[in-house]
């Protein structure tokens, strides 16, 4: 479901997106949908990834809480895939169901985490400027010496990505290729920072004075 038309992206194709298929059991609530500035959590989300230049912003959801996402969502560019798995909260499944649902044409994705709206646009910014430069296949945010989110997977290692099956993970692919992988140095500890608990949202917000 496309909630807007897309604008004409014009440079190389580059997606994001955004795994958004979790049951928020540790928040006891769906977390995605909770007040975060202006806007929510998936929909920050949603914003900092656009502003960086993605094109489109897919986010891949599931039951219980597709339904309130793609409400959350109504007013942002993104576009939506529900997804019914049997293990939402396997994330590798999750960006297998979104890497079939991107436009042909689309030369890589970045990979985010749909409960992390405190990333600064400067990080995915960063990650597709090195891989326009570059052509560097797999590129991963590092901060004091600790990979994060958001990262990104060019076109050429999907084939790998879409065959493994539901024993792999992510980790296991990340590893599996890191020959190829290049860390990109970030300034900001936010790619290691977590949304899972009602605790982390209030420190969260406390910490960047969000309302």
């Amino acid at each position: 479901m496309t909630t807007k038309p897309l604008d004409p992206f014009l440079e190389t194709s580059v997606a994001a997106v955004v795994l958004a298929a979790g049951r928020s059991r540790r928040m006891g609530r769906c977390k995605l949908t909770l007040p975060w500035g202006g806007t929510t959590v998936i929909g920050q989300v949603v914003a900092t990834l656009w502003e960086a230049g993605a094109r489109p912003v897919l986010v891949v959801t599931a039951p219980p809480w597709h339904y309130a996402v793609l409400q959350a969502l109504a007013r942002s560019p993104a576009q939506v895939a529900v997804y019914h798995p049997q293990d939402p909260e396997a994330m590798l499944l999750t960006l297998q169901w979104g890497l079939r649902h991107l436009p042909p044409e689309t030369q890589a994705t970045l990979v985010a985490l749909g409960d992390q709206p405190h990333i600064p646009p400067e990080v995915p910014r960063r990650l597709l400027r090195v891989f326009r430069e570059t052509g560097a296949p797999l590129l991963a945010p590092v901060h004091q010496g600790r990979r994060g989110h958001p990262w990104l997977v060019a076109r050429t290692l999907w084939p790998d990505l879409l065959r493994r099956g539901p024993t792999h993970t992510l980790r296991d692919f990340l590893r599996d290729h890191a020959m190829l992988r290049r860390e990109v140095p970030v300034e900001t500890p936010a790619i290691h920072w977590d949304l899972d608990t009602p605790q982390d949202y209030e420190r969260l917000r406390r910490r960047l004075g969000i309302s």
